[in-house]
């Protein structure tokens, strides 16, 4: 029988032995820990020398690669040059091997997980290998390699960096303290900076046994990397909310096996030396053993996605928020607040809120950051596309840091320019406007509160629903989606826009993917505004009048996707037998907590919650940009939106929520009305010139 017996310098207290079959082979396994003694470690290399066939040397490497250089570690050197008579390995080329495979196991079957990660390495020179795959899926890496072997609080950010700190020629290798200043205080301001990054980051590789030391605070809510993770320790991690553990160490004869274990055995069955074992040898004792790398939930399953929303402030009024600028307002004149907002217009993006508590039925969670820009549309719309996308770009690299893996565009920062190409292009994370979304919640909506009023004879199987739809801005990025939505099973389809060309092109679109569609042209709204059923604004008029709501035909439902809003408040009052809804808010799923923005608890607008639907689902990509938007991505995102928990909210005006009675309310107002109208309608109907029809 053969016997293999693994040195360590961790906890005696992890000790273990059985005897199994392996490859074969009948060998007796033994761990023995030292509590982190080398002298003790190299008593024990001494003795075993005589009576095992394979020594592991556990909680070390022999060497490593950092670039195109290898390094030798000297402490494990030292260790393993007093065993002369048998082989010892320290499972190093192993782990290395496991360690790579879970990382890409796991970015495979969980999708997209290591995606933009922040990632703290202890120590990147002997994680180097494994530091080179994680720069495929991020860029978000830091290394404690400069505090944790020199007391340095510093901490490398590029796998540039580390590669110039390990030969030395960075500037951090001049730093180091003198050996008279290695006193407690700062080794505690070490530990201080190191457990900082660690609540930073969201993933973090260490060697198991150097997290023993650290509690909930900095552990809370991370995914680990790391090797040999046991019962024991895996309740630890429970305590302290870890989320996730991967290991590429497998359990085997009812043991976790380090690399050194695993690799002693087989050098013990393969009756080879550790030299002469090559990846082929390797390949193959890893594929008949079926091994896999192991996920660990310590809690029960959890994921929690990352994404960053862009808003901006809709008017002057945004400002008065913040408590000086409101005493300014009052006693200044108009010329301050105007030369406030062009100030503003040029400030650099901020976090403006944190989002947490959005969890979807599938068990996953989303968290974010709301970033502002400080431009109004009337500074947007003043400025080059150019203006803009500069400071989009900037909100874009602020989020890549915080580590968000999908920005949305709000509001105007949509608009401007080619509608987020141009920024999905030069942007360091996946962009997407919202607007696909946007329209599918706002006809979500209209449809609603058409149901609602009950003013609309019930449709015959098969039939069109006997209305008139207007959709104002026919031609922008959520309109023409509202238009080709509406086409499907409105009577008539009316489409309102400036630009005739593109106003014609999309006729002839909307006609190829419907042709029984009724499709009525105009450059301006009032014209045909009488006799609509239901209108859909999705303009960028930023406060111009866009239609004249005293034209309306009582009992209409409006729908204002714009923002800022194509109908205010004080137009909205002056037709109370009118029901003006603001597009569709979406209700999301969980305990959401941020900052106003203007809407009820747990509501958002369909494009802040288009971003967190990407999210929940792992989609991190470029998903609704430019102004042509996809059918089936409004469709999709629709789907995913159920899928994810996401709800249509109450329905909303300009003056909150709408109640069953409010709707009522207007229902009985428009009857009304209408009845008023007959009544003093003449008897003798005038003739009128027939209208051409868009077919």
């Amino acid at each position: 029988m053969k016997r293999v017996v693994s040195i360590s310098l961790g906890a005696r207290a992890q000790d273990f032995e059985f005897v199994a079959s392996f490859m074969g082979q009948q060998i007796r396994v033994q761990r023995l820990g030292t509590d982190g003694s080398t002298s003790k470690a190299v008593s024990l290399l001494k003795h075993w020398e005589k009576h095992a066939d394979v020594l592991g040397l556990g909680v070390a490497k022999d060497s490593y690669n950092v670039g195109s250089r290898r390094y030798i570690e000297k402490d494990s050197a030292r260790m393993a040059s007093v065993v002369k008579r048998i082989p010892v390995t320290t499972g190093g080329r192993l782990n290395d091997i496991l360690q790579e495979w879970a990382l890409r196991h796991v970015q495979i079957k969980l999708g997209n997980y290591f995606n933009n990660a922040r990632t703290l390495f202890f120590s990147g020179m002997s994680n180097y290998k494994l530091a080179t795959c994680m720069a495929e899926y991020s860029q978000n890496l830091q290394f404690a390699d400069p505090l944790l072997q020199f007391g340095v609080p510093k901490l490398l950010s590029s796998l540039n960096a580390l590669e110039l700190y390990a030969a030395g020629a960075h500037y951090v290798s001049d730093w180091a303290l003198p050996s008279v200043m290695s006193c407690a205080p700062v080794k505690q301001w070490s530990r201080f900076v190191l457990g900082k990054a660690m609540q930073e980051a969201t993933v973090i590789v260490a060697p198991v046994h150097e997290l023993d030391d650290f509690n909930a605070e900095e552990l809370a809510g991370k995914t680990l990397i790391t090797t040999s993770v046991n019962e024991e320790r895996l309740a630890q991690f429970k305590e302290k909310g870890v989320h996730l553990v991967i290991d590429g160490a497998p359990r085997m004869f009812e043991h976790v096996l380090g690399p050194n274990i695993l690799d002693a055995m087989i050098i013990a069955a393969s009756g080879k030396n550790p030299q002469d074992l090559l990846e082929d040898d390797y390949l193959e004792i890893i594929t008949d053993l079926q091994m896999e790398p192991r996920l660990l939930y310590p809690g029960g399953f959890k994921r929690v996605n990352r994404f960053a929303f862009v808003i901006h402030p809709l008017s002057q009024e945004y400002f008065k928020v913040v408590k000086p600028i409101e005493l300014l307002s009052q006693v200044s004149p108009p010329l301050f607040m105007d030369s406030l907002e062009k100030v503003l217009a040029y400030a650099p993006p901020f976090v403006y809120s944190r989002v947490t508590g959005i969890k979807s039925p599938t068990g996953v969670e989303a968290q974010g950051w709301l970033i502002s820009v400080g431009g109004t549309p009337r500074e947007i719309m003043a400025h080059s596309p150019e203006f803009t996308y500069r400071r989009l770009l900037a909100a874009a690299d602020m989020a890549q840091k915080l580590g968000a893996q999908i920005m949305g565009l709000g509001a105007f920062t949509k608009v401007v320019g080619d509608a987020g190409l141009t920024v999905a292009k030069r942007a360091p994370l996946p962009i997407t406007t919202g607007n696909s979304y946007s329209a599918s919640g706002a006809l979500w909506a209209a449809h609603d509160a058409l149901l609602r009023m009950r003013l609309l004879p019930m449709p015959r199987k098969g039939q069109k629903v006997q209305f008139k739809a207007m959709v104002v801005g026919a031609t922008g990025a959520i309109g023409s989606v509202c238009a080709r939505l509406l086409a499907t099973f409105a009577e008539e389809l009316y489409l309102v826009s400036p630009e005739t060309a593109k106003l014609l092109s999309l006729k002839d679109s909307i006609l190829k993917e419907t042709p029984d569609a009724r499709l009525f042209l105009s450059a301006r709204a009032d014209k045909d505004i009488a006799g609509m059923d239901m209108i859909v604004t999705a303009t960028s008029g930023a406060g111009k009048k866009v239609l004249d709501i005293m034209k309306v035909k009582p009992g209409c439902v409006i729908t204002d996707v714009a923002r800022p809003l194509d109908l205010p408040p004080e137009e909205v009052v002056k037709r109370p037998d009118v029901l003006v809804i603001e597009s569709g808010e979406i209700e999301l799923p969980g305990d959401v907590q941020m900052k106003n923005i203007g809407l009820p608890k747990n509501l958002a607008y369909a494009c802040l919650a288009e971003t967190i639907v990407l999210a929940l689902e792992g989609r991190f990509e470029n998903y609704t940009v430019g102004r042509a938007i996809e059918w089936e991505k409004v469709r999709e995102i629709y789907r995913l939106g159920l899928k994810h928990g996401m709800k249509l909210a109450a329905i909303s005006g300009v003056n909150g929520v709408f109640s069953d009675a409010d709707i009522e309310r207007v229902r009985e107002l428009a009857l009304a009305a209408r009845a008023r109208k007959t009544r003093t309608k003449p008897v003798a109907a005038v003739k009128r010139k027939p209208r051409l029809q868009a077919r």
